[in-house]
């Protein structure tokens, strides 16, 4: 009878912290839950291979976009190094995938020194054409008016 009261006992404190977990869980709160979903981590890798026509260019660099879909607010950070000479412009281009060209969808502003940080608050249209990986990043200097290094934005 002592091993039925223990065992009982054990189960009943199992049966307690189970329930006790599950009341501390996702569903306890939706509130940061639903803060946490509304933001998307997007990221690209650039380099002269990526651009079309491709180039032999030595730089390297990488993007790092955070896009609020609540406020439809884009922010960036463009960081490289190894260009032939310093970025004369840099922008987002779209829509297109990789290996398409497509023309200026949102340009960036202010020094152009890396790294390039940035925001905006993007039309219904272009946060959709962000959002479908269909946007990519374009370095421009001046031996590569059409762009030294590119990278597609792409969901983490």
């Amino acid at each position: 009878m002592t091993s039925y009261r223990t065992l009982l006992n054990l189960s009943l404190i199992a049966s307690a912290l189970a329930l006790s977990a599950c009341a501390s869980g996702p569903m306890a709160s939706s509130a940061p839950a639903a803060a946490a979903s509304s933001s998307v981590a997007m990221m690209g890798t650039l380099s002269g291979t990526k651009q079309v026509p491709p180039n032999t260019s030595a730089g390297m660099g990488t993007v790092q976009t955070s896009f609020d879909k609540t406020t439809s607010m884009l922010s960036w950070t463009v960081t490289y190094s190894g260009l032939s000479g310093p970025v004369r412009a840099g922008h987002f281009h779209g829509p297109a995938a990789a290996g398409a060209n497509a023309g200026v969808a949102l340009g960036f502003t202010g020094a152009m020194d890396s790294p390039i940080k940035g925001s905006a608050v993007l039309t219904a249209a272009q946060a959709a054409d962000l959002m479908a990986g269909i946007w990519y990043v374009n370095l421009h200097t001046a031996a590569n008016p059409g762009g030294e290094i590119r990278g597609q934005v792409e969901a983490k």
